[in-house]
């Protein structure tokens, strides 16, 4: 491997030679360069820089057999040929040609089996068009489209079986719906949810078992409702009680 550090060499492997390439009289003006700006180079910068200097070139380029070359030339290629690489065997190509293609080309994938894909995917929609990625099976899916879909859409996921996708939920969910949260499983979850509850309804989590929670009561609800909290078994809930009560008697 020492030996093939300065070769130029393809995608399989193979030593390039200008002689030898299609491309040879755009070399000789200066459109190309062996390890610099080459579309048989295997290294991506080199693709990169060579559809730059010739993005006429790309649409020839596009059933290349190296993934890269089609991803690359995908993105100077003409827009009308590239509906077919939406189904191309390699993420990378379809990514590339989804971000310059209509919208509705991207939502036909919706349910590509590629996760990762999925979740890049998840990042292009809004509102209802999420709407069927919001039971995806990969978390990861579900925590972009948590973050995105609209407020009033977010209850049909406080049920979610990942805390971290709840999390993001309780954080979004319109203010109304708070309290189909309050006995979530997850004590991460019930602090986001008491730390956007109201004042008058944040003392409805005082005998939370996360003193975490209990602390955010004692720190925000009226002082008539903290007094169970006087003995709390933890200190800093304690404290907070303490002082704000001799603080209302002053």
């Amino acid at each position: 491997m020492v030996g093939n550090i300065d070769k130029a060499l393809d995608w399989e492997g193979n030593r390039l030679d200008c002689e030898t390439c299609v491309h040879l009289a755009l070399s000789e003006t200066g459109g190309c360069r062996l390890k610099h700006a080459c579309v048989n180079d295997r290294c991506p910068p080199s693709i990169e820089r060579f559809f730059e200097w010739n993005p006429d070139l790309a649409d020839g380029y596009l059933s290349h057999p190296h993934f890269e070359v089609r991803a690359i030339a995908a993105k100077s290629a003409n827009v009308f040929l590239l509906p077919p690489l939406i189904y191309d065997p390699n993420e990378k190509v379809q990514w590339n040609a989804i971000l310059r293609l209509p919208k509705r080309y991207a939502l036909q994938l919706r349910k590509h089996p590629n996760p990762e894909l999925r979740k890049q995917l998840a990042t292009l929609f809004d509102g209802e068009e999420l709407l069927p990625m919001a039971s995806d099976e990969y978390y990861y899916v579900r925590l972009v489209v948590a973050s995105r879909i609209e407020p009033l859409l977010l209850p049909r996921m406080v049920d979610d079986e990942e805390a971290e996708v709840r999390r993001v939920v309780a954080r979004r969910i319109p203010d109304e719906c708070l309290l189909r949260m309050i006995n979530d499983r997850d004590a991460s979850v019930r602090l986001e949810i008491a730390r956007r509850l109201s004042v008058q309804l944040v003392s409805l989590l005082q005998h939370d078992p996360d003193w975490r929670i209990r602390h955010e009561v004692a720190s925000r609800a009226p002082v008539t409702q903290i007094f169970s909290l006087v003995h709390d078994p933890h200190s800093l809930v304690r404290e907070v009680v303490s002082s704000r009560i001799a603080g209302d008697r002053r």
